[in-house]
């Protein structure tokens, strides 16, 4: 039998096929839009708390942390990647998450 009706149109099965291709490759469209937006570090995240992690340098707590250098922050770590101009980043220290390019942690590697 073929795709189209015996008056020329598409038959029911077809148009059937169809939609569930369609609304397929929708939904695999959707779940890669979302992973490709990836979540914010939480400065409460226990990985965050052990490296000491702040959205802003300025709030570094120099006490507990003595190495930290004034001007050092995320966007001039080499752990940071992703494109230059972002607020948020990627950070090899926070696999699959977003650092501030303003923050700072204990992390921090000065770019070569």
């Amino acid at each position: 039998m073929s795709e189209n009706g015996q008056d020329g149109r598409t038959s029911r099965r077809t148009l059937l096929k169809g939609l569930a291709l369609g609304a397929a490759g929708a939904a695999v469209g959707l779940r890669s839009a979302r992973s490709a937006e990836a979540a914010k570090v939480d400065v409460h995240d226990p990985q965050a708390v052990a490296l000491g992690y702040v959205e802003n340098a300025s709030q570094v707590d120099t006490k507990k942390y003595p190495h930290y250098v004034p001007g050092s922050n995320c966007d001039n770590c080499l752990q940071l990647q992703g494109k230059p101009g972002n607020n948020y980043r990627p950070c090899t220290l926070f696999s699959g998450k977003l650092v501030a390019v303003a923050g700072w942690c204990s992390g921090w590697t000065a770019e070569m």
